[in-house]
């Protein structure tokens, strides 16, 4: 059925395509109903590390600052890690999904969030680990808000939409289709604007993708069924590490959501890409 003229009907059935993005999270034990009670291991404002930079976890797309990080979180916190993660781009009319409002807005709220993991913290630096949007809006982030980077020592990309994403090809719809994109546009322009070939990535990354004091890491996987082609999440300047788990164990068969949930190849990777001087080579072994 076609984008209607109604309000309410249009905005029940865009909250439904928001749900159905979503859906692999609440599949998770627990769903929603436990999701305040499992962020017991972080965002704790008594945190003592013993490394010397909080990590703030930025989600993606339809997610939230719990349901994204049931997994990583809990594997930085075993591993001494202090982490902290946000709830951006929230809409007033659809609760737990977040991540669809304006990435300039949703960047500013990560710059507020910073600033405050910092004061709490007594920190000098981050280190951001983003999934999805949660990896490439950081991007706008550093870019755009002045002084950011000498607040960040590491952003850590996992499945970013660095380059948007054709989505399997199905963003040829928008262009088969009169007025779908206004709709969506209407309701969720942060999912419009990671659309490949957006005004907003185009914009983005026309000067470069990274800033100078900043290290870069991208870990992706071949399986990627949302950021496609899967290899356009890579960043191809000096300095940035690219990883494709299945170059690391051609057995990993991660896609978009398990490689940000679940996957411990790509956690490994990322505790190696936030203290690289002690880092250990992830293998097979990883996915255990």
């Amino acid at each position: 059925m076609p984008f209607g003229k109604s309000g309410p009907s249009r905005r029940a059935r865009f909250a439904l395509l928001a749900a159905l993005l979503a859906l692999p999270l609440l599949a998770l034990p627990g769903g929603t109903a436990n999701a305040a009670a499992a962020t017991g291991g972080w965002n704790k404002t008594d945190c003592v590390s013993e490394h010397p930079r909080p990590v703030v976890l930025v989600h993606g797309t339809g997610a939230n600052a719990t349901l994204n990080w049931l997994g990583l979180a809990p594997y930085l916190v075993e591993r001494g890690y202090c982490a902290y993660s946000l709830d951006y781009g929230q809409l007033p009319w659809l609760p737990v999904f977040h991540g669809l409002g304006p990435i300039e807005e949703s960047s500013g709220q990560l710059a507020a969030f910073v600033d405050e993991v910092l004061a709490e913290t007594g920190a000098d630096e981050v280190d951001l680990v983003g999934h999805s949007q949660g990896g490439m809006m950081p991007r706008h982030y550093l870019k755009n808000h002045p002084g950011a980077a000498d607040k960040v020592n590491a952003l850590v990309a996992i499945a970013p939409s660095t380059n948007g994403t054709t989505l399997l090809g199905l963003t040829a719809l928008l262009d088969v289709f009169p007025g779908l994109a206004d709709a969506i546009d209407g309701f969720s322009p942060g999912m419009l604007q990671q659309v490949v070939g957006s005004d907003f990535l185009t914009e983005l990354n026309a000067d470069g993708y990274t800033v100078p004091g900043v290290e870069y890491t991208v870990i992706a996987t071949r399986y990627d069924e949302v950021v496609t082609p899967y290899r356009t999440q890579f960043i191809d300047e000096p300095g940035v590490r690219n990883v494709l788990l299945q170059d690391l164990c051609p057995l990993n068969i991660s896609e978009h959501v398990t490689i940000g949930l679940t996957d411990r190849m790509a956690f490994h990777e990322v505790v190696n890409a936030l203290n690289p001087a002690a880092a250990e080579p992830t293998d097979c072994r990883h996915i255990l």
